[in-house]
């Protein structure tokens, strides 16, 4: 054998060896649930004007998370009183509003004394309160009952969640905890309820902010989407699919799904082959750097029919101790620093940093044929809370 029959053979063995790796990690972190709709994505033409960039940070704040003594709770939660508003009040989008963080709490976690403090630093403009839930093994009436007592109680003691015009009634957004939204596990497992999706519409839910969860299992073949998912009630993951929301449409299914960022990060690579998945997920060993912003913008989640209007939901588990510095300090602190400066030149982009409540509002109000600046639809459909009357 000659040398380069040797030396062809061996490449021949490493692309065979490397698409072997590839095939193994992509099987291991469940994209070919998702990966067939990320290649034939395609990305719409932006029209005249400039670019109105809508920028969220939900977080499953958990300050219970691994189960610590009660004084560490307090102080995750003192932590974010006090550090969030440092960081976050040197920052301003083109409309002069801060950074606004939404809480979704979960309801087996709830502490009086731990809203409290979180409902006093929305008040003061960094943000708004919401609802998430672990659940396990639940039922139709569990659901209800769980839901139903917290979003009362968040809403009669902390003055958190509006009120829905239409129907008098507190509405909310919502996160799942353990990525299950209508049973999505394939084991079953961190919910039980096959119909949670028409419940949470019917409760009240105006929105599901918990996707993208990949690499779980959980995760949905529709990605980079603003959707209605339709529930089949004796079926799991019904949201795996559902119908854009897109201007001059309606309302249809039972719940819109709000997705955030979802892609291939080709400048974060394992063994130099495997881009790292870009699950919009931002902590401590992920921190918000430029490419990874780059990367939300140019996925461009969007109302069909309304292409300058690009909407980013990026997510946390705030009170992880592990995090904590690196949502309230120099990695976040930078990352805003640089939406500033790249994405709020007021010719090419405007940047607009909103809550889950107000990302819901500009939707409807693209989704109803509404022009200009989306900075004036904040308040379209649902109000601010009755905390920030009070504060008046």
């Amino acid at each position: 054998m000659t040398l380069p029959q040797l030396v062809f053979i061996l490449v021949v063995l490493l692309v065979l060896a490397g698409l072997v790796l590839i095939a193994m990690e992509c099987r291991r972190k469940n994209m070919q649930q998702w990966l067939g709709s990320y290649l034939s994505q395609k990305k719409p033409a932006i029209e005249a004007g400039p670019v109105h960039i809508m920028f969220s940070f939900v977080d499953h704040y958990e300050p219970q998370w691994g189960r610590p003594t009660y004084e560490v709770e307090v102080q995750r939660v003192a932590r974010w009183r006090e550090g969030y508003k440092a960081m976050a009040g040197k920052h301003r989008d083109a409309d002069g509003v801060h950074p606004q963080h939404t809480f979704f709490y979960p309801e087996e976690e709830y502490r009086v004394e731990h809203l409290n403090e979180i409902a006093d630093l929305c008040r003061e403009g960094y943000g708004e309160i919401e609802v998430h839930l672990h659940h396990d093994h639940d039922t139709d009436a569990g659901l209800r009952e769980k839901i139903n007592r917290f979003v009362k109680t968040l809403h009669d003691t902390h003055g958190a969640l509006p009120i829905d015009p239409a129907t008098g009634r507190p509405a909310f957004a919502f996160i799942h905890g353990n990525w299950s939204l209508d049973n999505s596990r394939g084991d079953g497992r961190w919910c039980g309820v096959n119909n949670e999706l028409r419940v949470l519409g019917e409760l009240g839910c105006y929105a599901d902010f918990t996707l993208p969860s990949a690499p779980s299992d959980t995760q949905t073949k529709k990605i980079n989407s603003i959707y209605y998912a339709a529930d089949d009630c004796d079926k799991p993951k019904s949201h795996n699919t559902g119908v854009d929301v897109r201007v001059g449409g309606q309302a249809s299914g039972d719940l819109l799904i709000m997705q955030g960022p979802l892609a291939l990060n080709w400048k974060n690579r394992r063994w130099g082959l495997v881009p790292r998945i870009e699950n919009s997920d931002v902590r401590a060993a992920y921190p918000p750097t430029r490419d990874r912003v780059d990367l939300w913008v140019n996925q461009h989640i969007h109302v069909k029919g309304r292409p300058n209007w690009i909407f980013i939901k990026v997510h946390t588990h705030g009170t992880q101790d592990r995090d904590i510095e690196a949502l309230l300090g120099q990695p976040v602190d930078e990352m805003h620093s640089y939406l500033e400066s790249k994405y709020n030149d007021g010719k090419n982009y405007a940047l607009h940093y909103v809550n889950s409540r107000e990302v819901f509002n500009i939707i409807k109000a693209a989704e109803a044929g509404l022009t200009g600046n989306p900075h004036q639809y904040r308040d379209h459909v649902l109000p601010k809370p009755p905390m920030f009357n009070a504060a008046k």
